[in-house]
């Protein structure tokens, strides 16, 4: 279909943002039901070592809550792998025909994770502590398996491989290439991770506020403050190594992204001895990062484990090839946001476990309270960032967005539409949760288990 380039570029936005607003809604859920299997195995876990019922009424009650979440994240799920259909055409013929693969075992996976979480919800009490273990592996396992296999698709879309196009032709296909591409190991690692790390630090803030608000009833406390350990612990280590996996994905930039992570740091002159910028603005007219704190040499040594490491600048770029510049605000607000929780963790460990203290001040109270939305605010930072710095390219240096589009038009409509759909479904899921556990009020379970 032929059109102006002015309306052209308003189609292409407006498809970015139908698809880009499902996935923000999706990843919510998504990620939760990675995370939260991960803490409901190891309340089970401690539950079997010590006997202690409050673990097991934990696994309980945490897995209540994901049933409710994975009754959101399914249809999200749909409604995303429609629109992917419906709204990248172009995207998805060469996904048909060379990355299909994901797609496809991602379903077995689904299969797992459904089957034993509904063998755990329904059967818990009637099964060995053996089953109950190996019930909970088996749906985390399928949970992680989902994330890395869809999210896998993405990381394909930064380093494409196992194909040519060829006069418009696909040609030269390996599955199990594109499949094992070379940012696959990296990306399905950092999603895992995050994904627990966000599971984690929910638990923990939702354990903080109940703790603040029940300050006079002490066997409340207690549950909640086993909880509130368990979350800081597990997110904290889940942090450092989201950190750690963050270096990693900093040197595949460099590798076969370089003008993303230029555009993530504003850095326009191609040098050695690069500096890394923290905060601050990239001004395009004066090709500086604005109010930003550099330090020296440091982007050099992540890029390639060296201070004299040449880090490629955007002005070796065409200028149409260059990511939004507002990537280098993501990026920082995704980072920070690590890094913060990072030390949220250190501070709680060495209050608790170092100093001796068992009771926490309530600022610190308050500041884990903000940790899980926080959590998953920086995973929509990460995602807004991984995907928005691959720009203008759906397929790296292979397609652009702009050609992968469809030609149907009215976009703006279904926009208004599913934002619709997903502020209810979001009030719906927040008010079944509210329901739920006011109807089974902890004070409840643990007068039987007293």
């Amino acid at each position: 279909m032929e059109r102006d380039e002015h309306f052209g570029m308003d189609h292409v936005l407006t498809a970015r943002t139908l698809f880009g607003t499902t996935m923000a809604f999706h990843i919510i859920f998504a990620t939760l039901g990675v995370g939260i299997p991960l803490m409901i195995l190891l309340a089970e876990l401690l539950y079997q070592k010590t006997k202690d019922n409050d673990y097991a009424l934990m696994a309980n009650r945490w897995t209540k809550a994901l049933a409710i979440l994975l009754g959101v994240a399914i249809p999200s799920g749909t409604i995303a792998g429609v629109q992917l259909s419906l709204l990248w055409p172009g995207f998805m013929e060469v996904v048909g025909k060379v990355m299909a693969l994901p797609f496809q075992i991602e379903i077995y996976a689904f299969f797992v994770e459904a089957l034993f979480l509904s063998i755990y919800v329904y059967a818990a009490d009637r099964i060995s502590p053996t089953m109950r273990i190996i019930s909970l592996t088996l749906v985390a396992i399928g949970a992680a398996a989902s994330a890395i296999l869809i999210t896998n698709v993405h990381a394909f879309e930064g380093t494409p491989t196992g194909f040519r196009i060829e006069n418009g032709q696909i040609v030269d296909v390996n599955p199990w290439e594109a499949f094992f591409n070379p940012s696959f190991a990296v990306t399905a690692t950092h999603v895992v991770l995050s994904a627990y790390m966000t599971g984690a630090f929910t638990i923990a803030s939702i354990a903080a506020y109940h703790m603040l608000k029940n300050r006079h009833h002490e066997r409340i406390q207690l549950f909640h403050k086993k909880a509130l350990m368990l979350g800081l612990t597990v997110g904290g280590v889940f942090s450092l190594l989201t950190a750690i996996n963050g270096h990693e994905s900093a040197q595949l930039l460099h590798e076969y992204q370089p003008e993303k992570l230029a555009a993530a740091e504003g850095l326009f002159e191609t040098q050695s001895h690069a500096p890394l910028v923290i905060g601050g603005f990239t001004d395009r007219e004066t090709q500086t990062v604005k109010w930003g704190i550099e330090i020296p040499w440091l982007l050099s040594f992540l890029a390639g484990n060296r201070f004299d490491t040449v880090v490629v600048g955007l002005n070796d770029f065409p200028e149409e090839w260059w990511p939004p510049l507002f990537v280098h605000t993501l990026f920082n607000a995704m980072v920070g946001i690590g890094m913060f929780l990072l030390l949220l963790s250190i501070v709680g460990f060495v209050w608790h476990r170092i100093r001796k203290q068992h009771i926490f001040p309530n600022w610190f109270m308050w500041t884990v309270v903000t940790a899980g939305p926080l959590a998953l605010l920086g995973i929509e930072f990460g995602w807004i960032f991984a995907c928005t710095g691959r720009q203008p390219w759906v397929i790296y240096r292979m397609m652009t967005t702009a050609e992968a589009v469809t030609q149907s038009t009215n976009l703006g409509t279904l926009f208004l539409l599913f934002t619709s759909i997903y502020v209810f479904l979001l009030i719906a899921v927040v008010l079944v949760l509210r329901s739920y556990f006011r109807r089974h009020p902890i004070e409840q379970h643990l007068s039987t288990h007293m």
